[in-house]
């Protein structure tokens, strides 16, 4: 193991002894991870808080095998260490996408799955891309394949991932609606660069697109509600219209009218992003060096930003994420 710094032998992380509610998150003292081949061991500066964390706090969401119980998704630091084949990251500033780990001092990821950050580049804002940008990515630009000109509809305008894909959308010309559940959360996704914002709480959303689109629909739908919502997304879709569902939060199962997916030639898919295989997470890496990095080195890609706590904090960012008044991403700082 390539070693550019001297590490610890322990370091603090947040655990979940027990699952529960924001105090379940407990800092605990773990032996500091050392990373196996192709890996490497991060000085962890922040990590991104994301709803699967919430979901493996509550006990809905546990980590798959071979990953670390702490929670964590993406992190942001410097490689202090590497496992055999990825010796020439030591030293380098990365972002990281990965299984779990990420609320410690230190942390494991595949090289694969890290990215550069650029000179100057806030190292926290950094924390808050990885998980968004590889799920946005790949499930609205990939199996939706959305592009120039099309017209597309995101659920949960204000989160992260909406915040996300608001952005991306603005930089390869795709118009986007988002749904958000305030007046004041659609005019900040406005703000922000939504072409159009529909609060669902006081507004028919399905009719609102169509109004929008002239009747004819968006082409592409990126839903993380999932049960009742999935029939009427169905309805926003215009012919050979693409649905991606990436969470359930509003339910597992729903109805659907068959003959109208077939009239309409409408694809359903979706995809969780955790459980894929480092090959997978590598790829993509890949292809966002080649196709987006380029915006983060510019400075045009950033997310939106919430608030920031110390890593001991964990429980109080996780009672932010709860309360759900949230815009952008929130982030521990260690």
């Amino acid at each position: 193991m390539a070693d550019g710094n001297r590490v610890p032998g322990e370091m603090m992380a947040i655990a979940i002894p027990v699952p529960g509610g924001p105090d379940a998150l407990v800092p605990q003292r773990r032996a500091v991870p050392v990373p196996g081949d192709d890996e490497v061991l991060i000085r962890v500066a922040a990590a991104g808080v994301n709803r699967p964390d919430v979901l493996q706090r509550q006990g809905k969401y546990p980590p798959p095998p071979g990953a670390s119980d702490i929670p964590g998704l993406e992190v942001s630091g410097t490689v202090v260490a590497a496992g055999r084949g990825a010796e020439l990251l030591v030293g380098q500033r990365v972002c990281a996408l990965l299984a779990g780990g990420g609320y410690a001092e230190y942390a494991v990821a595949p090289a694969g799955q890290c990215l550069p950050v650029p000179d100057g580049y806030d190292m926290v804002e950094a924390a808050a891309l990885p998980e968004t940008l590889f799920t946005v990515w790949t499930n609205l630009f990939e199996r939706a394949y959305a592009v120039g000109g099309d017209t597309v509809l995101v659920h949960g305008g204000t989160s992260g991932i909406g915040t996300m894909a608001i952005r991306l959308c603005n930089l390869f010309d795709v118009r986007v609606i988002v749904t958000c559940g305030s007046d004041e959360k659609c005019a900040a996704a406005r703000a922000w660069g939504a072409d159009e914002a529909i609060n669902y709480k006081t507004q028919d959303y399905v009719a609102e697109v169509k109004r929008i689109t002239g009747g004819q629909g968006v082409q592409a739908v990126l839903d993380m509600v999932g049960g009742d919502y999935l029939p009427r997304n169905l309805e926003c879709l215009a012919e050979d219209g693409r649905h991606v569902s990436i969470a359930v939060l509003g339910g597992v199962k729903a109805n659907i009218f068959i003959p109208a997916i077939m009239q309409r030639r409408l694809t359903i898919t979706g995809s969780t992003l955790r459980a894929r295989s480092v090959g997978f997470k590598s790829l993509v890496a890949d292809e966002l060096v080649r196709t987006v990095w380029s915006f983060v080195e510019e400075g045009k890609l950033r997310p939106a930003m919430d608030q920031r706590f110390g890593l001991a904090e964990a429980a109080k960012a996780h009672a932010r994420m709860d309360a759900g008044e949230h815009f952008g991403k929130i982030v521990l700082v260690v």
